[in-house]
């Protein structure tokens, strides 16, 4: 058993209280504590909860293996790089950073730095997606819908920053090609950025991705659907429930119950269901405590700062796409 990594929070908003709650939890950190830059609700936070409240920056980072940054995404880069220079991991909650510029800096900091960095796209750790992401082989269709009731938490940035990047990151994530090109509109309905975001990418092997996303919905929904070749996925990272719908050559006689299709060329097609288990599991847990593992076994995280970054720079895209509208 290693020894658990000593950790420090850098945020204690919304997310923060949460990401304190879970690493105190785990048994693969010590929660050493926590800084907020608001000192009376931070003072407020440490008498609630019991947490250790640290009055600066430094002084976490000192007293700590590795860095959790859930402050806003402004101060992101800036957290990371003093956390990175002292020679901490960091774990950056999404988006990476404000700028790809930032993003690709803490890359090279931590190459000369020699630390791991993980970010929080954490629906790769949804326990629907982690059940049919190995079922997902080269698709050719991906559409996706991204819809929430309206919070003012998420107005700061516009909804490519705030939601969108979560599909963006898990379609890179299955997609083995290079983005051709990206075509997107918006509209801002109640914050100065857009509200409601459709974009179409298209992949250099032929992929298209679909994507819509908005924060002005009636209703809650974040599912995503992939269409390969004989087969369509579809995930309910809300529900947290997959379906896997496969297409095989017809058997010759075929059964009562069998479901088979007949194109106009007369090719008979059986379409059965290859549904997996879907194990529960507290994703914000797993992704933390994966990275503890990979600072552990000097493995590479499951959500490198590389690919946080190749998500910055697709939303980026996106968002200049909406502008020249």
């Amino acid at each position: 058993m290693n020894q658990p990594l000593k950790v420090g929070v850098l945020g204690a908003g919304h997310l923060g209280k949460i990401h304190l709650r879970l690493l105190q939890q785990s048994e693969k950190f010590e929660l050493v504590g926590f800084y907020d830059e608001n000192q009376e609700y931070a003072e407020k936070i440490a008498t609630e909860f019991g947490y250790k409240h640290f009055d600066t920056i430094a002084k976490l980072i000192h007293a700590v293996d590795v860095v959790d940054i859930v402050t806003p995404t402004l101060s992101h880069y800036k957290c990371a790089r003093v956390a990175i220079k002292s020679g901490k991991h960091v774990f950056i909650e999404k988006p990476i950073s404000t700028t790809v510029e930032e993003a690709e800096e803490i890359i090279a900091l931590a190459k000369e730095y020699n630390v791991k960095g993980q970010v929080g796209h954490v629906e790769r750790f949804n326990p629907a997606f982690k059940a049919v992401k190995h079922k997902i082989e080269n698709p050719m269709f991906i559409e996706t819908h991204r819809l929430a009731e309206f919070n003012p938490r998420g107005t700061d940035v516009p909804v490519v920053l705030d939601l969108m990047i979560h599909d963006i990151d898990a379609i890179l994530s299955v997609v083995n090609s290079k983005v051709k090109s990206v075509n997107a509109s918006g509209v801002a309905v109640i914050s100065d950025s857009p509200d409601i975001s459709n974009a179409r990418i298209e992949f250099e092997n032929g992929c298209v991705a679909n994507i819509t996303s908005s924060r002005i919905s009636m209703k809650n929904m974040r599912k995503s659907r992939f269409f390969q070749k004989d087969a369509y996925i579809s995930v309910d990272y809300l529900d947290k429930v997959c379906e896997v719908v496969k297409m095989k050559d017809a058997p010759e006689v075929p059964g009562d119950f069998d479901m088979i299709l007949q194109n106009a060329e007369g090719v008979k097609k059986q379409i059965y269901y290859d549904n997996p288990t879907v194990e529960p599991n507290n994703a914000i847990l797993d992704e933390l405590e994966s990275f503890a593992d990979a600072i552990h076994n000097n493995t590479t995280p499951v959500v490198t700062l590389e690919q946080a970054t190749e998500a910055l720079r697709v939303a980026y895209q996106i968002i200049d796409s909406m502008e020249k509208k």
